[in-house]
């Protein structure tokens, strides 16, 4: 029979599968305790949460909520990070820390229905925010906008010019 405390670290573990669709899973070996509560405190600014799991126990939770592809995962010192906002948030966020502290790794993850490997996650961290793309967006909108405006002006500008010229003639004549 199992243990009380086992069974409420599988549900929880569960319900934290069933309340995203994006989550890493990251090797934290060879961090300090202050490292990884660093690594929490930038996660959580970033919208995800990361929590320590045993390997037998999320397995057991992944195959309780149907969650595949997690096994090969799930190997060595566990930690998986919940994303609730923007995965590539995230997922840069998380790679920053790897590169600035030289330790952990990440293994993989999932982004909704795939199953993502670390090179997977490297290219995710590798796109611009969200916030970045709006801005391409709106600048490719509005660049077009601004030619369009700038050529139905010139017309006006070009009889501004005329009629200019016209009074300095005039001017000069009298």
């Amino acid at each position: 029979m199992p243990k009380p405390d086992k069974v409420a670290a599988v549900k929880e573990i569960a319900e934290a599968l069933q309340s995203t669709d994006v989550y890493f899973v990251v090797d934290y070996r060879g961090l300090t305790f202050h490292e990884a509560t660093d690594l929490r405190g930038r996660l959580a600014k970033s919208g995800a949460s990361l929590s320590v799991v045993k390997n037998t126990l999320a397995k057991i939770a992944a195959a309780q909520v149907g969650v595949e592809g997690l096994d090969e995962l799930l190997q060595g010192p566990t930690a998986i990070a919940y994303v609730h906002g923007d995965a590539v948030k995230v997922a840069k966020t998380i790679q920053d820390f790897i590169k600035e502290k030289k330790k952990a790794s990440i293994r993989g993850g999932k982004l909704q229905r795939s199953v993502l490997n670390a090179t997977d996650i490297e290219a995710l961290a590798a796109l611009p925010s969200r916030e970045q793309l709006f801005a391409r967006a709106l600048g490719a909108i509005a660049g077009p906008l601004y030619g369009l405006a700038n050529v139905m002006n010139g017309p006006l500008r070009g009889i501004a010019v005329v009629l200019g010229q016209v009074q300095e003639q005039k001017s000069k004549a009298a």
